[in-house]
């Protein structure tokens, strides 16, 4: 059992809370309070980023200190929405959200992943009928580690894992959401991810 914190309780952080919580770990969920988050944080050894992206470098700046020497897991993507609601820009063109959360918390272990899917299949990969991926990126290959066996928990095969390497790998897989307009558009809201065909 791992002490967790979620920061962010709508469908994303929600969802993963629920999971998490069902896979026996001990779970806290934070909305977007200041004080609510840093308590969270403060208590949990691992925190989850599901607030929204493009507010996310600021929320979490300034709980520096409570994320000193805890794993980040951030999920989110940092994007301007088009008229209709949907990603439409990333805020971080030639890098992303993971590299400037991890320039702002030295001290903090960030790892990125579960990114490039829809919301529900972050807790349910095995319900798409072809084989999802999940990536990571991040420096700490312990931290890493740590993210992977979360994974596990939520029902990744260990083969559908994909370590990308450093953080800056980040920016590939958060480019990614500039498909998901498209593929929203074309087919709903449709559970899908991002796979890699070998």
């Amino acid at each position: 059992m791992t002490t967790i914190a979620v920061l962010g309780n709508g469908r994303v952080g929600g969802n993963l809370a629920a999971a998490l919580a069902r896979a026996g770990h001990e779970v806290t969920v934070a909305d977007r309070t200041p004080g609510v988050a840093a308590d969270a944080a403060r208590s949990a050894r691992i925190v989850v980023n599901a607030t929204p992206g493009a507010g996310s470098l600021d929320r979490l700046a300034a709980l520096r200190e409570e994320l000193r020497h805890k794993i980040l897991v951030d999920v989110s993507n940092a994007t301007t929405d088009g008229p209709d609601g949907l990603p439409a820009d990333l805020i971080y063109p030639g890098s992303s959200l993971a590299e400037q959360l991890q320039d702002a918390l030295p001290e903090t272990r960030v790892v990125k992943t579960l990114n490039t899917m829809l919301f529900p299949v972050m807790t349910s990969p095995a319900t798409l009928p072809q084989t999802p991926t999940a990536f990571l990126s991040g420096e700490d290959p312990q931290a890493k580690q740590t993210v992977r066996e979360l994974l596990t928990d939520l029902g990744w095969h260990k083969e559908w894992i994909t370590d990308l390497g450093g953080i800056r790998t980040a920016r590939a897989t958060e480019a990614a959401i500039l498909f998901v307009p498209h593929v929203i558009r074309s087919a709903g809201f449709t559970p899908f991810a991002i796979s890699i065909a070998r």
